[in-house]
């Protein structure tokens, strides 16, 4: 006969069966030895339960009493420290403000959140296209890629600091252990790995794909997926960066409601950069809070591909909106917001089920990309084509602000950020 029995281990599950003399007893949320994870930022230790197994003797003495004891791993939980009250530290150290880099403008405005007024601006190397926190969250770095610049920023302070000279850096990651700076170098078709002190050079890993821009690391961060935007692939890096694993060709497969790559192209702005042949222009990744899957925004087809973060093959298409290019986590880890550049809109998807819970309209707008205040209770965007920044009520998605900024407003920043390091982009905490 089965007996249940309930108990927790820090609201993970896992399950342990015992045959005792022909009595079936079953323990929900216990575990019988387990060596977790440290905390330490950077680690790439997995949790994982070991149970003991007792196996039988086949000797005919053997007592009728048998034990023999399972359990199965917990879900990864990758967000599991980055909810509204898992600020570190240093984060806590860090002057609440937004950082907007305006690509065409050449500028980087300071927003205050508290009043919703830009209360500086201040002149960067040419085209600032991200503003990314450092893997030990003391440094803020402006990305200018054709001004080939990394500018810092004091987080606690906002002052800025002397730009460092780095080619071509459109987008800026961490390896998990914090020791070096991927720089996304989208023109050279490369990730030049850095110091992440002083982003001295140490090597660079050509990519066989055109394009690359955004990316994240699996939940056991042993693995790096890169988007090549302007060729329609994925690629699968190791998490130092030392070697393509693999390409993942997005343009093969078929989805409903893609935009025409002819007509992308005629229109100019980033689509006129895709190669022959390509379909597929994916921009944002982020992986999924399961841990189990890569959500990758696509701004051709208009959606979200879906890659399975074990096996790296596409498991499914799920539509948002024209345009789809950024991804954003709730602070409960519960929803998914996706911004919808071109058509004006933020999709909002149950995280389990990437089914629409909702459309958020911002009539005129160009969501581009953005963030959650640490609170959970906003989401900003920067207005990529209406020199603006949009701030958006997360219970109830009413476009709260509307705030004037200078031309091309791209990679904004919302500091600081709950988690215990970034790992890069505009808030890829962890």
């Amino acid at each position: 006969m089965p007996v249940t029995v309930a108990c927790s281990r820090d609201g993970a599950l896992a399950r342990v069966a015992v045959l005792f003399l022909g009595a079936t007893v079953v323990l929900s949320g216990c575990s019988v030895a387990q060596t977790s994870a440290t905390d330490a930022p950077g680690s790439t230790a997995a949790v994982t339960t070991r149970p003991s197994v007792v196996t039988p003797s086949p000797s005919p003495s053997t007592s009728s009493a048998h034990a023999a004891v399972s359990a199965a791993p917990a879900p990864p939980r990758p967000y599991a420290l980055t909810g509204a009250v898992d600020l570190s530290a240093e984060a806590r150290r860090a002057r609440t403000l937004v950082y907007v880099p305006n690509q065409q403008a050449g500028t980087v405005q300071i927003i205050d959140p508290r009043t919703y007024a830009v209360i500086a601006t201040k002149a960067v190397p040419r085209s600032p296209e991200h503003v990314v926190p450092s893997h030990d969250l003391r440094r803020l770095w402006v990305n200018s890629d054709a001004g080939n610049a990394l500018t810092p920023i004091d987080p606690r302070t906002g002052a800025f600091g002397k730009p460092v000279p780095v080619r071509d850096p459109y987008n800026l990651y961490f390896t998990p252990d914090g020791r070096y700076a991927l720089v996304m170098a989208e023109r050279l078709r490369r990730v030049d790995v850095r110091d992440a002190r002083t982003m001295a050079l140490v090597r660079s890993l050509p990519v066989p794909c055109k394009g690359v821009n955004h990316a994240d690391f699996t939940a056991d961060l042993s693995r790096l997926l890169v988007s090549c935007e302007f060729s329609g692939q994925l690629a699968l890096l190791d998490a130092s960066a030392t070697r393509v694993i693999r390409i993942i060709d997005l343009n093969r497969m078929a989805t409903p409601g893609a935009t025409d790559p002819a007509m992308a192209r005629s229109m100019g702005g980033p689509a006129g950069m895709l190669a022959s042949g390509a379909s597929s222009m994916p921009q944002d990744v982020r992986l999924a809070p399961d841990g189990r899957s890569f959500l990758v925004a696509d701004m051709l087809r208009n959606g979200l591909w879906v890659v399975d973060a074990t096996t790296f093959t596409v498991r499914r298409f799920v539509p948002t909106g024209r345009g789809a290019h950024g991804i954003y986590p709730a602070r409960d880890a519960r929803r998914i917001f996706v911004s919808n550049r071109d058509a004006g809109s933020v999709s909002v998807l149950d995280a389990a089920t990437l089914r629409r819970l909702a459309t958020w309209r911002l009539p005129g707008g160009s969501p581009d990309m953005g963030g959650v205040t640490a609170n959970g209770r906003e989401l900003w965007f920067s207005g990529r084509y209406d020199a603006c920044v949009y701030v958006i009520d997360t219970v109830t998605g009413r476009l709260t602000h509307r705030i004037p900024v200078r031309p091309g407003p791209h990679g904004l920043l919302v500091w600081p950020q709950p988690g215990r390091f970034s790992l890069g982009h505009t808030g890829n905490m962890r």
